[in-house]
């Protein structure tokens, strides 16, 4: 082998940041000789093996900018246990559909139901599938809004979350925002209206909404936006939690 040629190959390699081509080819060539392999054989796998690696790490990279809190996943999720939610809505969700046609998912139900599970399960198969995620805690993202409203920086902030194809607001009602956050809310909300996905939990039914906004008229402009084209899904049932404790003897079965 042309120890010029070798060196060249190598160089080109790290600065076009073919790693893992630049990685593999010494072995491979040797391999590929050794059976015989034709020029387009060894040029397919090491293309192949550097495209996987580069996905992988995309992929790697996504699921960090989520920020999930935990990971969740669909298999893991005992629909046997929420008899209220039909299997083929779950399905539906699952083939992410909802995320292609710039819609919402809302998951409503009293704590331990599953709701965050769900949400951060179509999240995890969001990143999975090559789309931009982001969770965050409800009453976190309005403190960060409100943080970027007093600093004159809102519309910034309010536009790096629109890049997100998907954003999981977890938790909406369980703390009530005051003036200045329902105000920054809506914003965000109009901003994505008809342009990305976006998963809502939480544990008050829509009728309720108006005592998170704590003014009813923005709540149902708040709604009129996320129910535009929104999948519901109320769950009726026991806590996964509580389940848990009484199987554990922690407390008594009712």
């Amino acid at each position: 082998m042309n120890a010029l040629i070798y060196e060249r190959v190598h160089e080109n390699l790290k600065r076009l940041k073919l790693t893992t081509i630049d990685e593999y080819l010494d072995n491979y060539l040797e391999i590929a000789a050794n059976e015989e392999r034709s020029t387009l054989e060894v040029l397919d796998y090491l293309l192949e093996q550097e495209v996987k690696s580069k996905e992988d790490h995309a992929r790697e990279f996504r699921m960090r900018l989520a920020g999930f809190p935990m990971e969740k996943r669909l298999e893991d999720f005992d629909m046997s246990f929420q008899p209220s939610l039909a299997p083929a809505v779950i399905r539906d969700l699952a083939s992410l559909r909802f995320i292609h046609h710039a819609e919402n998912v809302v998951f409503l139900g009293p704590p331990g139901v599953g709701k965050t599970h769900l949400a951060l399960a179509l999240g995890h198969e969001a990143v999975k599938q090559g789309f931009r995620v982001q969770y965050a805690n409800a009453s976190k993202l309005i403190e960060r809004l409100m943080k970027a409203n007093r600093e004159n920086k809102l519309d910034e902030r309010i536009k790096a979350l629109t890049k997100f194809h998907l954003l999981i607001i977890d938790e909406m009602g369980y703390l009530p925002f005051n003036s200045e956050g329902a105000h920054c809310f809506f914003q965000l909300i109009s901003r994505r209206y008809e342009k990305s996905s976006t998963i809502f939990t939480s544990n008050k039914s829509y009728g309720e909404w108006g005592e998170i906004f704590g003014d009813h008229i923005i709540a149902a402009a708040v709604l009129d936006r996320i129910l535009h084209h929104c999948t519901t899904l109320n769950i009726k049932g026991d806590s996964y939690r509580l389940k848990e404790r009484r199987r554990q003897g922690i407390i008594p079965h009712g």
